[in-house]
């Protein structure tokens, strides 16, 4: 999908300054980011002027067994990227340009979103044996048995491009994946596995944090968060993290096919997913991007795509 050409809006998803993390498995040193387009592509100072409207329903799934209303969002929690405007939409428009299950608006630059050649390239234990040709990359990461190896499987539509495993913390090296020639897929460590040895977290830690940092054809890192259980400490810290270093991120919430049957005690997915949000939401200008994921479903896959296309291709442009 192709928008046509739209002025500039300004948003800011960073972690507000007075946050400062005190978990001791996510202990890191705060220095101040290097300047890049991937920074600021996420990176605008100015809040929306976006007045906060009714909320506007959107469909999360195409499930048959679901009788629940569909999630609801209002404008002043939406993702807009740069150079789009949605000041002249009426609810109905507006609804149909919103990536499905998130609450990320998609731009013009939302085109050539297809996978069709994925290749493994290489594993590396610091940023600087990273692949040095310069193109654009993706990393996901979240916390151990989230899922992650599924949901690049499943990007790529291949079973074992990267291989899961029922022993959570088999990644741990940065590995990157090759797609369409020009774009780069990258597997990081789980983090917040107990059973890891500690001498590997603490390494796995050190130079996850630099990657992070330092690796300048970083457009975006994917954290992945189980939409089926309740928030987790180590993911809120991990998602203030990120934003306090100002390193541009998507919250990717998995396993949202699991549906919990309220009598029995469990919460939905959405449930979840707003109590997450509602925890982060104090340390963060604005909302950052977020998308409903299932590996077992499909659910997400296209609209994440999407979403690093039109991520990438801005990128790429600027």
């Amino acid at each position: 999908m192709i928008l046509a050409q739209l002025p500039r809006i300004h948003f800011s998803i960073f972690a507000k300054s007075h946050f400062s993390l005190s978990s001791s498995h996510f202990n890191f040193i705060n220095p101040k980011p290097p300047v890049s387009v991937a920074r600021t592509l996420f990176s605008f100072a100015a809040k929306s002027n976006i007045a906060t409207v009714e909320p506007i329903p959107l469909p999360v799934s195409d499930s048959s067994d679901l009788d629940d209303a569909p999630v609801e969002i209002s404008l002043d929690k939406l993702f807009i990227p740069p150079e789009t405007d949605i000041s002249g939409d009426d609810p109905s428009t507006l609804t149909a340009r919103i990536l499905k299950g998130s609450n990320i608006v998609l731009s013009k630059y939302a085109r050539d979103a297809q996978v069709v050649q994925a290749d493994y390239v290489k594993s590396s234990v610091k940023t600087e044996d990273c692949p040095a040709d310069g193109i654009p990359e993706f990393a996901l990461v979240g916390r151990s048995n989230v899922g992650k190896s599924s949901l690049l499987n499943s990007l790529v539509r291949r079973k074992r491009l990267a291989l899961t495993s029922k022993k959570p913390g088999k990644t741990q090296c940065i590995n990157h994946f090759r797609i369409n020639d020009n774009w780069y897929l990258v597997d990081l460590p789980g983090y917040g596995y107990a059973s890891a040895p500690h001498e590997k977290k603490v390494d796995w830690n050190k130079f996850t944090k630099d990657y992070f940092l330092n690796r300048s054809t970083l457009v975006s890192v994917f954290l992945l968060v189980d939409a089926s259980i309740p928030p987790k400490q180590i993911d809120l810290d991990y998602a203030s993290w990120l934003g306090q270093n100002q390193v541009p991120m998507t919250m990717v919430f998995t396993k949202c096919d699991k549906r919990k049957k309220k009598k029995n005690g469990g919460k939905r997915p959405e449930e979840n997913i707003k109590e997450f949000q509602d925890l982060i939401q104090g340390f963060f200008e604005t909302t950052p991007p977020w998308i409903m994921t299932s590996s077992v479903t499909n659910q997400g896959r296209d609209e994440i795509l999407l979403h690093m296309a039109q991520l990438r291709n801005y990128w790429l442009k600027h």
